[in-house]
């Protein structure tokens, strides 16, 4: 029990409350359809069903075409990222802009330089390392609890 004890706490201890999360991009035509929908239901919502099938009778193939993604925009300088780059993952520290290359280094090698072309990144999967509050809020209810039952079982 006192074994399977510590190794839980070890393991807590070395998890990070940072993850890398891919940033969603706002879509403007879903959003414009959403505000219409909302100010339609507000005039009257017994018209509803008939302006909804009117739009789409109108519109029967249009799908919102993708936002294409300004890699440049996306990476800054002196941030972590994680980007995939013609089928391979690279946890990297951006250090700047030449011209349409990125000058960059891997988080665990400083010393090394990589340089990706921007066409070479793959814009979808740029995710961004940020703090999880959901993993730091387990973190810390996991070790008030490993202090209570520290403290319970010293009093006992």
């Amino acid at each position: 029990m006192q074994k399977n004890f510590y190794l839980i706490i070890i393991l807590f201890s070395l998890s990070s409350c940072y993850t890398y999360q891919v940033k969603k991009q706002v879509d403007p035509v879903s959003d414009h359809k959403q505000e219409s929908k909302k100010n339609a239901a507000s005039v009257n919502d017994a018209s509803m069903p008939m302006k909804t099938s009117i739009a789409e009778s109108q519109n029967p193939n249009s799908q919102p075409a993708p936002v294409p993604v300004n890699v440049q925009e996306k990476l800054a300088p002196n941030k972590k990222f994680k980007i995939d780059v013609d089928g391979k993952s690279y946890k990297i520290i951006v250090d700047k802009w030449e011209s349409d290359s990125l000058v960059a280094h891997p988080i665990s090698n400083p010393k090394k330089i990589l340089k990706f072309h921007k066409n070479q990144i793959n814009g979808e999967k740029i995710a961004e390392k940020r703090f999880s509050q959901p993993i730091a809020d387990i973190i810390t209810v996991t070790a008030y609890a490993g202090i209570g039952v520290l403290i319970w079982s010293l009093l006992k």
